[in-house]
């Protein structure tokens, strides 16, 4: 073997050893961080709570999401209503590999993944948009009518979503019209005559979960409910019955039953300046932070009462819980740290510093 050769086969050596032990090395969660003042992503490790790795991912970025597998994470970059992209992280190379353009659909913020898709808020457009990776391209979108369409949530079946409306005061529950036909409704002179056939649907209308080829589709009705001012983070409960939400302005939290789609209950929570509304995954608390105050109020779901205000820093915006329920990360914007409370001790038993304007959080699990 020649010098050339052994030298080659020993930088291939190399780069397999590292490659391995950094697959080794990567931890099976793993904490994102947008440090939006910095417009960056923070991959976190949660145990040890070290920033793993820190990614450009454009300008203002706000909300972040990641893949099922573990494999992608997708940042909304807002811009206040100006901007009109998504920046797709590769988690496992750690770096961002494109851009979404979303067109006249500015201001994204909200995002969600369910069905293989990517869901987003589009502020400026007042709408909500479909995104499919698979095929690179928007495949749905619909308004809302209302001022600053800003958080969204999906359900794992696509047949509602929910959104929270920031200058209008109100949350939208969209759900789909079951055995509506997909998009452009019913025929002209009535309905498609039956035609004797096999093996699915005709040629050139293959059919899916809410329309031709799994896309969203078909009809939606929307009922706006008015709730308090400055309507912003909120949560679905767990067996799907009730939505809450918190009012920044008026430091309220409005109740909404799902069925009835009214406001049953107001809190008197006192949160002015309301950001991010969780629940626990258990379903038992819920945790508001705010940017204009030093604390994280705990809510008790079942008796409606204030359990404790747990101090955290200067002002927080968002929360993701650990999927096992056991902590809550709650990103402290003004001090540049993710404060990790225990959600037992509803005690801070920890920091993680992260960057400047720490603000979307997600959690990853590596499969």
């Amino acid at each position: 073997m020649t010098t050339k050769s052994k030298t080659l086969v020993v930088l291939i050596l190399g780069v397999l050893i590292a490659s391995g032990l950094q697959a080794q090395d990567a931890p099976l969660n793993t904490l994102l961080v947008l440090a939006k003042g910095d417009n960056m992503l923070a991959i976190v490790d949660p145990s040890s709570r070290q920033v793993l790795a820190r990614i450009a991912v454009g300008n203002d970025p706000h909300e972040v999401i990641a893949s099922a597998d573990g494999k992608t994470a997708y940042v909304s970059n807002y811009g206040f209503g100006a901007n009109n992209t998504i920046t797709v992280v590769d988690l496992v190379a750690r770096k961002t590999v494109s851009t979404i353009d979303l067109g006249a659909l500015r201001g994204p913020h909200g995002l969600a993944l369910a069905g293989g898709k990517i869901w987003f808020t589009a502020e400026s457009a007042k709408a909500i948009g479909s995104y499919d990776p698979a095929a690179k391209s928007i495949d749905w979108i619909l308004g809302t009518g209302q001022n600053r369409t800003h958080m969204i949530y999906v359900s794992p079946d696509l047949k509602q979503i929910v959104t929270t409306n920031v200058s209008s005061g109100t949350v939208s529950i969209i759900e789909k019209v079951i055995g509506a036909r997909g998009p452009g409704g019913p025929m002209p002179g009535g309905p498609m005559p039956s035609v004797p056939m096999s093996g699915g649907p005709p040629p050139g209308r293959p059919r899916g979960p809410g329309g031709p080829m799994g896309a969203p589709g078909g009809d939606w009705n929307q009922t706006v409910v008015p709730v308090g001012v400055g309507s912003e983070g909120f949560d679905v409960s767990r067996d799907g019955a009730e939505i809450w939400v918190g009012n920044a302005q008026d430091g309220t939290v409005s109740i909404v039953d799902v069925a009835s789609k009214k406001v049953t209950q107001t809190l008197a929570a006192d949160v002015r300046g309301a950001n991010r509304l969780k629940f626990t995954p258990d379903g038992k608390l819920a945790f508001v932070s705010t940017l204009r105050g030093p604390d994280v109020t705990v809510i008790d779901r079942a008796s409606r009462k204030i359990v404790k205000r747990i101090p955290v820093g200067h002002g927080a915006a968002g929360i993701i819980m650990q999927p096992d329920g056991a902590r809550a990360f709650v990103a402290c914007s003004p001090d540049g740290y993710v404060a990790v409370i225990d959600s037992q001790s509803l005690e801070v038993v920890g920091h993680i510093e992260v960057g400047a304007g720490p603000d979307g959080l997600a959690w990853v699990t590596r499969r």
